[in-house]
């Protein structure tokens, strides 16, 4: 069998164990470490599993996603989602869908500090579909304002998928950040907007609310949350100023976020466990990923299809536009059934040079990658947000969520769109700290 037969066939049997859920990590050490051993022998492979796993873990350049997991997980668990919701709610209630509209600023601003969309949906989902359900919005309206906010965490910063990105791609981590704002407050109010038109075209989906917040109502609304915005805007206008690494952005981050937390009561001796918790899991589900992605690397290297898809790609006679089109395709597909992380893990290999090679910016590339494959969270069969919200709130069928989503999802395939025909809405922010 030839190298590049195996490399196929190890292509598609991750592609098997990821579509039977086998946790992601393992999938990519098992295929990466048994095509090794087809392609150089049982000792190289062995030789491979422990320099990389010893090089991965010891690179220092990873602990800026520790991190920026703990500065997340502080913020959340001080309980700040409900805050969150009640002070935009205060600034735009009484606008038609003024409480979808506040869902989705909500969404935006806890889902980029959790950044996790589960986290966000169902924490959402519990704070903010029973006051909509309790102003008869309709229930399909309703779900989808807190599906669409849920997945704008992926562009805004700190988003981990966005660090992965940069670690497996080379990529500077603190311009890949910084380039996900613009995009994600743009998305934001697009989002915000196609909840305005759809009630102002049919008005019984949100009757208007009573609520008229006085100016001091509004001012007041926001003490509860503006130390963690000042946290949050230290870390990052940190990075685009130049003043901190990545890594020492995040260590403030969270060291801030701890003490904002402990000094305003928000975080008891139980929250502060779970923080830390849940931030080991996920470092140590997410190093082990890496450690994955780069034996299965060295799998696809030895077995030369990368070289080989990009040189056949890279001789096609067409646009470098068709073949991007055709990528970004094959994202939206893959999304339907497989998470981001396990989208850029089996992809990037393979489709990192080609991109690189027809010309496009990295930087640029990545922001369009996870905005793609992240439409899959709200689209069947997976659509895993839409799921995650019916198990929170049962009385919503699943089939009148699907259908709530789709004018958000049209909005997201014309603004993929818009980012495509103008890149510099990406490398606006990048390109000034160079």
């Amino acid at each position: 069998m030839s190298p590049e037969l195996i490399g196929i066939v190890g292509i598609l049997a991750l592609f098997v164990l990821l579509l039977l859920k086998v946790p992601v990590g393992i999938s990519l050490i098992l295929v990466g470490f048994v095509g090794c051993w087809a392609l150089a022998g049982l000792g190289s492979s062995l030789a491979q599993l422990g320099m990389v796993g010893f090089s991965t873990a010891s690179n220092h350049s990873l602990s800026v996603m520790p991190m920026f997991i703990l500065m997340g997980m502080f913020l959340s668990y001080s309980g700040l989602a409900k805050d969150l919701f009640s002070a935009v709610n205060h600034w735009g209630g009484k606008v038609s869908g003024g409480l979808g509209m506040a869902t989705v600023g909500a969404s935006a601003i806890f889902s980029s500090i959790s950044g996790s969309v589960n986290a966000t949906t169902a924490t959402l989902a519990k704070v903010a579909l029973p006051e909509m359900k309790a102003y008869k919005y309709n229930p399909g309206l309703a779900a989808a304002c807190v599906a669409a906010g849920g997945t704008l965490g992926v562009l805004l910063p700190p988003s981990v998928i966005l660090i992965l990105y940069g670690i497996l791609t080379m990529e500077p981590v603190g311009e890949l950040l910084i380039a996900g704002i613009v995009p994600g407050v743009i998305l934001t109010l697009f989002f915000m907007l196609t909840v305005y038109i759809q009630v102002r075209r049919n008005p019984t989906l949100a009757p208007r609310t009573d609520i008229d917040s006085s100016m001091p109502e509004k001012l007041k609304s926001l003490t509860k949350i503006w130390p963690f915005a000042v946290v949050f805007l230290i870390s990052m206008g940190g990075i685009y100023m130049g003043f901190f690494t990545p890594t020492e952005a995040g260590g403030v981050g969270a060291a801030g976020a701890l003490i904002v937390a402990l000094a305003m009561r928000r975080l008891g001796w139980k929250g502060l466990f779970d923080s830390l918790e849940e931030t080991v899991r996920l470092t140590a589900m997410i190093f082990l990923i890496l450690i994955g992605a780069s034996l299965f690397g060295q799998f696809l290297a030895l077995s030369q299809v990368p070289t080989v898809v990009t040189s056949a790609i890279s001789s096609m006679d067409v646009s470098p536009y068709v073949i991007m089109a055709l990528l970004l395709i094959i994202f939206f597909i893959l999304g339907l059934f497989l998470e981001g992380i396990a989208i850029l893990v089996l992809t990037l290999p393979i489709v990192y040079p080609i991109v690189t090679q027809l010309g496009f910016d990295g930087i640029w590339f990545g922001v369009i990658m996870v905005m793609v494959f992240n439409m899959g969270v709200i689209t069947p069969p997976l659509g895993i947000s839409v799921f995650v919200i019916n198990g929170v709130a049962r009385d919503i069928p699943v089939q009148t969520i699907f259908r709530g989503v789709v004018p958000m999802l049209i909005t997201m395939i014309i603004f993929t769109i818009l980012l495509v025909i103008f890149p510099e809405i990406v490398t606006f922010l990048p390109n000034l700290m160079q």
